[in-house]
């Protein structure tokens, strides 16, 4: 008796693991909401770097978990199942990133923006967009800050998705921080459209 009510868990538990699909969707609004939290601190000079979320215990149970809670929490991780998926932004890498990005933007970085010689590009990076605006002894200087930018923001994106466990994630993050660098420039500043066109906040 005791082997069939074995053999009978063992058959529902490899039918159940088979009917669970795991969707892992892009968590867009988690998404937006760090993308603005780093870009309003990279573009504000007065920012503080963002405190680390305290995460709260749940109140203690009473109750026992049912046997079938317990094995539906074996067969999907609870990072899983949760209702709001949540989107790390922040750790030692980012960290030192948003440090140099706001050291750019109040310095070279800030000028050539202010200038209208760079501007937003609507792929979440910077582009030269009039060096007539910029001294031409001075324009290797700006286009290597263009350059340290640049990787600064490929680096940033690339490391949000791998922190996450997602790598497939850094297209969706990169549009996601175009949207938000475009959203925070500040008045006079030039960005890309959707059709890559210039325009002036």
């Amino acid at each position: 008796m005791r082997k069939l009510v074995y053999l009978i868990l063992t058959t529902m538990t490899v039918a159940l693991v088979g009917c669970v699909t795991i969707n892992v969707y892009f968590p867009e609004a988690a998404a937006q909401k760090a993308a603005d939290q780093f870009i309003g601190n990279v573009l504000d000079s007065n920012a503080k770097p963002p405190a680390e979320p305290k995460k709260e215990n749940p109140p203690p149970s009473d109750h026992r978990p049912r046997p079938s809670a317990m094995l539906l929490d074996l067969l999907i991780p609870a990072a899983y199942a949760a209702d709001t998926p949540d989107l790390r932004i922040q750790n030692a890498t980012t960290e030192a990133i948003r440090g140099r990005m706001s050291a750019r933007v109040n310095g070279a970085l800030g000028s050539l923006l202010d200038s209208g010689a760079v501007g937003f590009t609507n792929d979440g990076l910077v582009a030269m967009r009039d060096s007539t605006k910029v001294p031409l002894s001075q324009r290797a200087q700006a286009n290597a800050t263009v350059a340290d930018e640049n990787r600064d923001r490929n680096e940033l994106y690339r490391e949000i998705a791998q922190a996450n466990g997602h790598p497939e994630w850094q297209a969706q993050i990169r549009a996601t921080f175009a949207k938000g660098w475009i959203k925070h420039a500040h008045a006079g500043w030039y960005y890309q459209n959707a059709a890559g066109t210039w325009q002036q906040k």
